[in-house]
């Protein structure tokens, strides 16, 4: 199973709609996930535990190591189809 984090300010409103949204995506296609709303405060502490990581703010200079995607279509429905196309590809790797 991988593990998705999803981050944003506090890990409540915008992280917790995002991973819902990406969690029902992926069932829907049969993907075995955990995704986890986080605050970005406490990314650095436990981005080693995730296999992608799904940005909603900026994470400044960090270079987190991890492969990672774009919330915010997720949250406006823009590019929301090609996002989910590189998180299934890099669930693949």
């Amino acid at each position: 199973m991988k593990r998705i984090y999803v981050a944003c300010g506090s890990g409540v409103a915008t992280s917790q709609t995002v991973a819902s949204k990406i969690g029902s995506m992926c069932e829907d296609e049969g993907l075995d996930v955990a995704v986890e709303a986080v605050d970005i405060k406490s990314l650095e502490s436990i981005i080693d535990q995730c296999d992608i990581y799904v940005s909603i703010v900026s994470s400044g200079a960090n270079n987190w190591n991890v492969p990672t995607i774009s919330g915010i279509p997720f949250l406006t429905g823009v590019g929301m189809d090609e996002e989910f196309a590189k998180l299934k590809e890099l669930l693949k790797s």
